[in-house]
């Protein structure tokens, strides 16, 4: 029931802060609500993919593998209604860069295949499935139709539409604060590819230990990495990938001069999401690793260099 519930009140969020920021900011101009009818046209292909394949294959993953790639397609849309101007390049490029980087961590998991529907799926979609509240199938449908399908794939254009407040206020000329936000976008691509890599190392050492029926010490017995970044977030792969996303708003509050404009429910909506997302993944964490819930009393969730001790 709470997994249905954390669907409804984000359900309800995705719908409510679009439309109380939009009220409450600049409207869209003429050629704003092209690009937007044109993103609107290929978020609804997608979701709709999305939604037929999981269904037909058992692979609920298959926004995971989307994730990376369709903020690309999205940012350079708008760009290209924008006649390509520098700011509009600027945010494309990065998100591009951000978007190759994750595509290849994602595919060195096995994510994609030839068979595009087909791969690895996200283990946590598995135990979703098995949990109490999705024992119908109906419940599964619906869930896979509105939030997996649906609601992510909304989420993922949200994120992406300061893009369309810089389209907003194309004419506004690169200042100090793109600077920043370039700088601090890189930053935190970078330290969420180190995450990433040392999390990689570490599970692909466990699992040749593991393979080769060696004995499992030190960090390897304990079945997680608490070392590197890991040793000052939980979470620090998820905690840069926020940043990023709140790095890439501050475009639009460059372009408009606003620092509250209706393109940050994206990135906020997308902090909502990481709150559940980590929560579930720590709940599979501690059921399976016993000293998880010692690391959780002394590590912050996402925050790095705030530990509790």
């Amino acid at each position: 029931m709470k997994i249905i519930t954390t669907a409804i009140l984000l359900g309800f969020t995705l719908v409510a802060v679009p439309v109380f920021s939009y009220f409450f900011g600049t409207g869209l101009g003429p050629a704003e609500w092209k690009a937007l009818n044109t993103l609107l046209m290929i978020l609804a292909i997608f979701a709709a993919y999305c939604f037929i394949a999981g269904e037909l294959t058992g692979n609920n993953s298959q926004v995971d593998k989307l994730w990376s790639l369709l903020p690309i397609v999205y940012v350079w849309v708008i760009a290209g209604y924008g006649n390509y101007t520098p700011r509009l390049l600027l945010m494309s490029s990065l998100v591009t860069l951000w978007g190759i980087r994750l595509t290849i961590n994602f595919a060195m998991k096995g994510a994609y295949q030839w068979r595009f529907w087909t791969g690895e799926e996200d283990y946590r979609w598995l135990v979703l499935r098995q949990k109490p509240e999705f024992s119908s199938r109906w419940k599964w449908f619906l869930f896979n139709l509105f939030f997996i399908s649906g609601y992510q794939n909304v989420l993922i254009l949200l994120f992406t539409l300061p893009a369309l407040v810089a389209l907003q206020n194309n004419s506004v000329p690169l200042g100090i604060l793109d600077s920043i936000a370039a700088c601090l976008m890189l930053f935190f691509i970078a330290f969420e590819t180190l995450a990433d890599i040392q999390q990689w190392n570490f599970q692909r050492e466990k699992k040749s230990r593991i393979m080769a029926g060696g004995e499992l010490t030190g960090n390897f017995k304990k079945g997680f990495l608490d070392k590197g970044l890991w040793a000052y977030s939980r979470h620090p792969n998820y905690f840069a990938e926020q940043a990023i996303w709140v790095s890439f708003y501050l475009f639009s509050v460059a372009a408009s001069g606003q620092w509250f404009n209706w393109s940050i429910a994206g990135c906020l909506l997308l902090i909502v999401l990481f709150q559940g997302s980590s929560s579930f993944s720590e709940e599979i964490s501690a059921g399976k690793y016993p000293d998880y819930t010692v690391y959780k009393k002394h590590v912050s969730r996402f925050f790095p260099f705030f530990r509790k001790d």
